[in-house]
């Protein structure tokens, strides 16, 4: 039962004679378990070593509330897990490298897949999104494969968000202004962002990519996903796109101020989401589809967000939202 924590059968056994006594001497213990003193010594030396027990006198042991002695020897096993985990885990993608330089020697053509069936694109797509454990860097751009901007698949980023959130995946997206130009995209890409993601708007990106625990990335060919599209693996091209991400990353405006709930007068969401919207750059024809309403109810409630924010223009709206702690 115990074995999972590092104690053997025989010293759980001698545990137990521990905890259905007061104050055991090694003598008594011996006979409880059917062994030698000396073997019987040993265990509780194992059992004292591991916290589960105590000396209280000369020959004479006691044992140690099991809740707390056992979870720190839990917690503590767990902790040890975790790290060699991580151990194993560096040790598979440094042979993952070793391997693809390998195959790169004999076969340099190895160093992308090109895909251009549909089935077989989202197939791929699909086994390396679930293969995530550590990143997910992404370059939102149009066309998509999916249904985006129906709330079907709103619900499903969010389900997913979430999940990899909860795992500990390092999530960051680079958004630009045709990603969030569907009806109701800017409202789920805060969303996501409100769950974990680590949010960025940019006017223009080139491309779309996607790099999955940095050992991997996914780039269309001609622009869009749906005709064909490369997995790069490990190689100087792999790390080139992963700089490229870097470098766009840090031109990019975050969609989330810092610790937003801390302004003694916050906005609220709809402003939030007007602000962000000013801010990137959008018309009011292109809010009013984000927003569901006529451009001139979009005029309106924009109007209304400069008298808030006692702007007469709207760059000068940008400036006071960022002077509030709003983008």
């Amino acid at each position: 039962m115990l074995e999972a924590v590092g104690v053997s059968a025989f010293d759980e056994h001698v545990y137990r004679a521990v905890l259905s006594a007061q104050q055991c001497t090694v003598a008594d213990l011996a006979e409880n378990a059917g062994a030698g003193v000396a073997r019987t010594g040993q265990a509780l030396k194992r059992l004292a070593d591991l916290g589960l027990v105590r000396r209280v006198g000369r020959g004479r042991w006691e044992a140690v509330s099991p809740r707390s002695a056992l979870s720190a020897l839990l917690h503590r096993r767990r902790s040890e897990a975790e790290t060699m985990y991580g151990e194993v885990e560096a040790e598979l993608a440094a042979l993952h490298r070793l391997y693809w330089a390998n195959q790169l020697q004999s076969d340099p053509e190895a160093l992308v897949e090109v895909l251009s069936d549909p089935e077989t694109i989202a197939r791929r797509i699909d086994e390396v999104n679930r293969s995530v454990t550590t990143h997910l860097w992404t370059l939102d751009k149009p066309p998509y494969l999916d249904a985006v901007g129906q709330p079907h698949f709103h619900e499903q980023e969010k389900t997913t968000t979430r999940e990899w959130v909860e795992r500990g995946v390092d999530i960051r997206g680079v958004y630009c202004l045709e990603s969030i130009d569907p009806p109701g995209r800017m409202e789920t890409v805060l969303r996501l962002a409100a769950l974990g993601e680590k949010s960025r708007l940019l006017r223009h990106l080139p491309f779309k990519a996607r790099i999955v625990d940095r050992r991997v990335a996914m780039v269309p060919l001609t622009g869009g996903s749906k005709e064909s599209i490369v997995l790069v693996h490990p190689s100087g091209l792999l790390d080139g796109l992963i700089e490229l991400f870097e470098a766009y990353w840090e031109r990019a405006e975050p969609l989330l101020a810092p610790q937003v709930e801390e302004v003694e007068a916050g906005p609220s969401e709809e402003e939030l989401v007007l602000v962000r919207l000013l801010h990137a750059g959008f018309k009011d024809q292109a809010i009013a589809r984000q927003l569901g309403v006529s451009v001139r109810t979009a005029t309106r409630r924009v109007a209304a967000l400069m008298r808030t924010l006692d702007a007469d223009t709207r760059f000068q709206a940008g400036v006071r939202a960022r002077e509030r702690g709003w983008i």
